[in-house]
């Protein structure tokens, strides 16, 4: 049996991007990801665990891009829950531009 789960709007402050102004004090980072899985046995994702990688990778990685934040992310996932079909994760940052908000998704199918 496929589940999907949602983790949406998890705010985090974290140093991420290449602006020297972005290198010196953490902005708001929102995280969106699913998870699509199958359930057998004792097989499932704990959103509380993704929840908190999501975060602490984020807080502790200061990554330059975002892209390399939705890789190692993805896989540090993948590597905790590996019967897991497919991971979409999108991070936004919604106060880097007056004018619009910016974000980039990933998605890994399995």
């Amino acid at each position: 049996m496929t589940f999907t789960i949602y983790i949406e709007d998890l705010e985090i402050e974290a140093i991420i991007g290449i602006l020297d102004h972005e290198r010196i004090k953490p902005q708001k980072v929102t995280a969106d990801c699913q998870i699509v899985y199958e359930k057998r046995e004792k097989n499932f994702v704990d959103y509380a665990k993704v929840s908190d990688l999501i975060e602490k990778k984020l807080k502790n990685g200061q990554y330059f891009l975002i892209e390399d934040a939705l890789l190692e992310i993805i896989n540090e996932i993948k590597n905790r829950f590996s019967f897991i079909k497919s991971i979409k994760l999108k991070l936004t940052k919604p106060n880097i531009l007056t004018n619009c908000t910016v974000s980039v998704e990933k998605m890994k199918n399995y």
